[in-house]
């Protein structure tokens, strides 16, 4: 929310003037200037690491972005418009620039500067290709050319107008990360790009993140949210956007880390909302993320061994950097912080501000430190961070900054490389080395060279069975790039391998059997007898690829794959991500099935999307044919699921075309639905029929409004993946698991309480309608949410209030906003009755907050 946008600044300057006094500086915490020298002795560094200056200004000033060439020089991109004053009144003016930094004399510290490309408005991100840099700068992405070697730009090219949504240099596209597939991943964006035959390719792609984006040895992406540290794709890009009629609700921007927790060692008022209570401790420090940002997944092996594969995180509002350890338990990731209670760096000076890593070719972290007072955009610079920063000296100097690098104590570094200088036989071996920045760079060159003639050495490499099972991926992924697969070679890649090589090499498959019909057919073959004994992970790929098959067996594989593997949300998505179309056909192949005879929870919930599916696709005859089955003598557990359903997307369906039906389906005549009129009403109003039309049907009143049914559609999607497996597909709970929602007075409740409890987790006993539930009959925690959006937190809440005989007004996703933000700082599950407590200590919920 932006308040100096609206306020003229002279009232400013009149507000500072009059409550200026009312700010106390501490003095035994001053936040002055530094030089790079005094800066180095306030960190606080992991035991066993050591920090290093690598540059300081003027050499670079207020570096947001830094990243290394194939020759190891390091690019930084100095973002010298941002907040120059507390107005920002220099971001439109063109002083940014982009510098490339070399270390001549291989000591660790640059010796030499050259300015690739100045005269720039607010540069935000660049991205190595084969004949030039891309550069993101004024909302657009442009492409540079340095046409004889200085290092200097001598073109630059305008390649896409509507690259970036937004200027706001908090929201707008940044990244241009070359993933692993060869395509370029942007956060903060929906777009995707290629470099193919000299052409460049835009594509849409899923929403990611909003600072900074990496990728882990798989390639999956990683990304974060100023207020929640690290998310992540669970499945590759593009894969659980394909089905129109199904929305995804878990493996894209998974929360990966629960944890916001953060440790300053200085205190850091200067924060937004710091006069929020629960923002800052008792000692003025902050309490969570607040300015998360540039995650990176550290693919080194110059630190010890556990700490290959972490991810740093950056809290510039914090002074800090946070290390996450990931742990993988089937499809899913979860990152925890190893040393609660300590940061990986620390800082006692206030204007350290990490803002970029980079992995060094040499095996070092590179933090790229802005150094400055002031990190808001004036766009969120509310009158009490203007204060503070003003009466606390923070606004300048600016045009600053540092670079530093992280070792381990008593290693030595790699040696730098000049890989332009690399023979096509050394960039093979790179493929298969041990860390992954040069995995990475050797396979951008070697696909970025189009030379043919190392076909041979690479589909070697892809078919040693004793090769490193990254060299071998990196090679199928470098054949692709080169345009030289066959789908004789990836069958024999396929037949030989299982894991992550299984996966890629059906991934790679899917473009050739969707071309041939003899290629469907083997392949679905090798993909059928697979199934029965996928592992999670391989189990995953066989859902998602099967979409390339046939009707009949695409059904099969993924008959067997829900068999084992049903019970994971992720391939359950995966499986409808792959069946655009057809959920139909599907639907009534389960139905017939001797393995649907009896009932699960797993299978109810199943079910029912698949008929979400069909109601969305509104193709007549299948509509028609789904209100049939329902319609059966006695209901069964399959009808009900069907029939309920239904009745719940058909608030999403409203205002499109009405399903037009031969005649009245039997069905609604019937006075033994399990759905109240309301809902009935509800699902009459998207058809017609010869002589009905839904504006005939009378409405009975319900407590919820047009747009409430809408979100309580889209609540009861979200409950079935989130919360049915420990409270029920039909909210009673389930034992050892989670107390039942139906009637519960937790729920139908203040609205705020019921928001914390998702925002914060809840613990220990719990009384509900008169019956007390504690462990072992239930978890002893319930998780916190808190990683989930506020509007899919508030679909859920309004979805469990309107269920199962509940009934309560809707609770909106602005609600949800302002309890994360009154509760900020609260980093442990709730205990009920301190929960309680608190709630009786707030104002009724209507009354306005001054501060928000």
């Amino acid at each position: 929310m932006s308040i100096t946008h609206s306020i003229p600044y002279f009232f400013i300057v009149m507000i500072l003037a009059s409550c200026a006094k009312t700010v106390k500086e501490d003095p035994s915490n001053p936040s002055p200037a530094r030089s790079a020298e005094e800066e180095l002795e306030t960190f606080q560094l992991e035991d066993g690491f050591k920090i290093q200056l690598v540059a300081a200004e003027p050499m670079v000033e207020d570096p947001v972005f830094i990243t290394f060439d194939e020759d190891a020089r390091l690019w930084v991109i100095e973002m010298r418009g941002f907040m120059t004053d507390t107005l920002g009144s220099e971001e439109d003016k063109p002083i940014g620039r982009i510098s490339v930094l070399e270390d001549e004399d291989g000591d660790g510290l640059m010796d030499k500067s050259t300015i690739y490309l100045d005269s720039l408005i607010m540069p935000r991100a660049i991205g190595f290709f084969a004949d030039g840099v891309l550069v993101a700068e004024n909302k657009a992405l442009w492409v540079t050319q340095d046409l004889d070697g200085d290092l200097k730009a001598d073109t630059k090219v305008l390649l896409d107008s509507t690259y970036a949504y937004s200027g706001n240099p908090e929201h707008s596209d940044n990244g241009l990360l070359r993933n692993v597939d060869n395509w370029y991943y942007n956060a903060k964006s929906r777009l995707r790009y290629k470099y193919q035959d000299g052409d460049w390719i835009r594509d849409s792609t899923e929403f990611r993140g909003q600072w900074g984006i990496s990728q882990d040895d798989q390639g999956r992406l990683f990304y974060n949210y100023n207020w929640s540290q690290l998310h992540a794709d669970l499945v590759p890009p593009n894969y659980l956007s394909r089905n129109p009629n199904h929305s995804p609700s878990t493996g894209i921007d998974y929360g990966v880390a629960q944890d916001r927790r953060v440790y300053p060692i200085r205190p850091t008022p200067a924060v937004n909302r710091g006069y929020i209570p629960g923002v800052l401790d008792e000692n003025q420090r902050l309490m969570e993320f607040t300015a998360a940002c540039s995650p990176l997944v550290f693919r080194s092996t110059l630190f010890p061994e556990e700490y290959y594969g972490n991810v740093f995180v950056a809290e510039p509002a914090g002074n800090l950097i946070k290390r996450n350890v990931l742990s993988e338990n089937g499809n899913t990731i979860t990152g925890n912080d190893p040393n609660p209670g300590k940061e990986f760096l620390a800082s006692t000076d206030e204007r350290f501000r990490p803002s970029s890593f980079a992995t060094g070719p040499d095996g070092a972290l590179y933090i790229a430190d802005i150094y400055r007072g002031l990190i808001q955009h004036g766009a969120f610079m509310t009158p009490y961070l203007v204060e503070q920063t003003v009466a606390r000296g923070l606004e300048f100097p600016v045009h600053l900054g540092r670079i530093w690098r992280i070792v381990p104590e008593g290693e030595t570094t790699r040696a730098m490389p000049k890989l332009s200088q690399a023979s096509n036989k050394e960039l093979i071996d790179f493929l298969s080395d041990k860390d992954g920045w040069y995995r990475d760079m050797a396979q951008r060159l070697l696909v970025e060279s189009n030379d043919k003639s190392v076909k041979d050495g690479l589909m070697d490499l892809a078919s040693d069975l004793n090769a490193s099972e990254l060299g071998r991926f990196h090679a199928l992924w470098t054949l692709e790039g080169l345009g030289l697969l066959s789908e004789d070679f990836l069958f024999s890649v396929l037949e030989k391998s299982s894991g992550l090589i299984q996966n890629t090499a059906l991934r790679l498959l899917e473009p050739f059997a969707q071309a041939s019909s003899a290629t469907r057919s083997k392949l679905a073959q090798a993909m059928e007898d697979a199934a029965t004994e996928a592992t999670e992970q391989e189990a995953l790929q066989l859902a998602l690829s099967s979409y390339a098959l046939s009707a009949e067996a695409n059904a099969k594989v993924l008959s067997a794959t829900f068999k084992e593997h049903g019970d994971d949300p992720l391939i359950r998505d995966a499986m409808m991500s792959s069946l655009a179309g057809r959920e139909y056909d599907f639907l009534q192949k389960l139905w017939a099935s001797s393995d649907w005879g009896s009932q699960d929870q797993t299978k109810e919930i199943f079910l029912e999307t698949l008929a979400s599916a069909v109601l969305k696709n509104g193709k007549p005859s299948e509509v028609t044919g789904l209100l049939t089955l329902a319609n059966a003598k006695e209901l069964g557990w399959k009808e009900n699921i069907l029939i309920s359903g239904m009745s719940i997307q058909a608030a999403n369906l409203k205002g499109k075309e009405l399903i037009a039906l031969k005649s009245e389906p039997s069905l609604f005549k019937r006075t033994d639905l399990p759905i109240d009129e309301n809902r009935l009403d509800m699902l009459m109003r998207i058809f017609s029929w010869p002589g009905f039309v839904p504006s005939e049907v009378a409405v009975s009143e319900n407590q919820l409004d047009e747009k409430g049914m809408q979100q309580f559609a889209q609540g009861r999607q979200k409950f079935l993946v989130t919360c049915a497996g420990c409270h029920g597909s039909d909210g009673s709970g389930a034992t050892r698991m989670g107390p039942p929602l139906a009637g519960s007075e937790w729920v139908l409740g203040d609205e705020r309480r019921l928001a914390m409890i998702l925002l914060h987790g809840l613990e220990g006993p719990i009384d509900v309608a008169g019956k007390t539930y504690d462990a072992p009959d239930i978890l002893p925690v319930m998780p916190s949410h808190s990683t989930m959006d506020d509007g899919s937190i508030a679909a859920i809440l309004t979805y469990i209030r309107n269920e199962w005989g509940n009934q309560a007004p809707l609770i909106s996703g602005r609600t949800v906003s302002k309890t994360r933000l009154t509760t900020q700082g609260r980093v442990y599950p709730w205990k009920a009755t301190d929960l309680n407590e608190y709630i009786e200590s707030l104002p009724p919920a209507d009354t306005p907050n001054p501060n928000l």
